[in-house]
C-alpha cells in the first residue's frame, strides 16, 4: 500500500470515526452481500469482519473452503466465478495467497486476503487514528473504511 493510499484511507477512517451515530452508518452497505470464506466463523478475525460489515448494513455469509476441492484449478475457477455472481465482495481468511489471487482473478468482485487480520497491511493504520477508543474499535473503523471504498 502506497503512502498516498494510506493517507487517503486514514482520512476516510477519520470521517467515519466522526460519524458517531449508528443511524449515520448502518445503511452505507445496505443490500450488499459479502462472503466470508474461512474454516470457522468463531475466530477473532471472522468476528471482526462480520461485525464491521454488519454495522454498515451488509449481510455476511460464512462459507467453509472445505466444501469443495479448491486445489483443483477447474473447481477453483468455477467456485470463484459462482461466488462472484452471488456476492459483492469476498473475504478469504486462512487460505494460501496463491488461492486468494486465483479467486480474485476469476470472481469479478473485490476479494480480500485476511483484511480483518492483525497481519494485514491496513491493521497498522488503526494506531494512527485519533481518539481514546479501544484498539479493536479503531481497527474496525479502518476495516469499514476499506469495505466502503471498495464496495459502495
Amino acid at each position: 500500500m502506497s503512502s498516498t493510499d494510506s493517507a487517503i484511507l486514514l482520512g476516510n477512517a477519520r470521517l467515519l470515526q466522526r460519524a458517531t451515530e449508528p443511524r449515520q452508518t448502518d445503511t452505507l452497505l445496505r443490500g450488499k452481500k459479502l462472503a466470508l470464506v474461512c474454516d470457522s466463523e468463531e475466530g477473532e478475525d471472522a468476528i471482526l469482519f462480520r461485525s464491521a460489515a454488519a454495522q454498515l448494513g451488509a449481510h455476511v455469509s460464512h462459507i467453509r473452503p472445505r466444501l469443495s476441492d479448491l486445489r483443483d484449478p477447474g473447481v477453483l475457477q468455477h467456485t470463484a466465478r459462482m461466488l462472484g455472481r452471488l456476492y459483492d465482495g469476498i473475504e478469504c481468511q486462512g487460505l494460501p495467497a496463491t488461492m486468494v489471487e486465483a479467486v480474485g482473478r476469476e470472481a469479478g468482485v473485490p476479494v480480500y486476503d485476511g483484511l480483518a487480520s492483525a497481519g494485514h497491511p491496513t491493521a497498522r493504520l488503526a494506531a494512527l487514528l485519533d481518539g481514546d477508543e479501544a484498539p479493536g474499535r479503531l481497527r474496525q473503523l479502518v476495516l469499514q473504511t476499506v469495505l466502503l471504498s471498495t464496495l459502495a
